[in-house]
């Protein structure tokens, strides 16, 4: 289990995360849902140790990330798939050496590295793109190839930031279907940070909303449809008053 407890974030003059806490359960997949600058990547970011809180504390499977050495960090991570939002591919390795690059940094067997590449390629659909290079990629087929990145490592957490940014409705629903596979396939509990309502309905079990710094309301699908919180409703119905 992922866990939030009162955390607090700022940078500079800005605080960022004002009490912020939420729990994610073994197996589900959780939606946290707000407006662009709500702190939303800046929350997940806690959960991999890419930030410290300032007070509060962030806990993955009871290991308080911020009393963690390197080498505690480490092992944490290596349970924590991150799919960036941009994808974060090294543009000079062809897809199946930037598949490969984490499994490759803990000294993975080449044929097992070869079986698990071939085996995350073909869960994303990108059967047979091994040899190519991310430019020759459209935006969608990047995304997915960081996602076959994180699952190669088969971890027990994948985070997704922003996954649907910058695509259009079809690739984005291809993106859809491709993380309630992965869930399906892998048992894996997901973690997605979004702003698209469509894709928080389709893949969350359930949704979360930060608002100024904090969980405004979290329920299952169901329960934020319904909601007659004023600002929640606000934000999924997209009414800018």
């Amino acid at each position: 289990m992922i866990r939030f407890a009162d955390v607090y974030k700022g940078f500079g003059d800005k605080q960022v995360l004002t009490g912020f806490s939420l729990e994610i359960r073994d197996g589900e997949t959780m939606v946290i849902i707000g407006y662009s600058g709500s702190g939303k990547s800046v929350a997940i970011k806690h959960i991999v140790g890419l930030l410290r809180p300032d007070e509060g504390e962030v806990y993955v499977d009871d290991r308080a990330i911020s009393e963690l050495d390197r080498a505690g960090l480490t092992e944490v991570r290596r349970d924590i798939g991150f799919v960036f939002q941009f994808a974060a591919l090294f543009d000079s390795m062809t897809v199946f050496d930037n598949v490969a690059l984490g499994l490759r940094r803990r000294d993975v067997p080449d044929d097992e590295i070869a079986a698990r590449v071939s085996e995350a390629l073909a869960l994303v659909d990108l059967t047979g793109t091994d040899d190519r290079m991310p430019a020759e990629l459209s935006g969608g087929m990047r995304k997915r190839v960081g996602i076959a990145r994180a699952i190669a490592l088969r971890p027990r957490y994948i985070l997704y930031d922003e996954p649907t940014t910058g695509l259009d409705p079809v690739t984005s629903a291809i993106m859809d279907r491709l993380m309630v596979r992965t869930r399906e396939h892998l048992g894996v509990t997901g973690v997605v940070v979004t702003h698209d309502m469509r894709s928080a309905y389709t893949v969350g079990d359930r949704i979360a909303m930060l608002y100024e710094g904090a969980i405004r309301q979290v329920g299952t699908v169901d329960e934020i449809r319904a909601t007659d919180d004023p600002v929640v409703r606000q934000f999924i119905e997209g009414r800018p008053e």
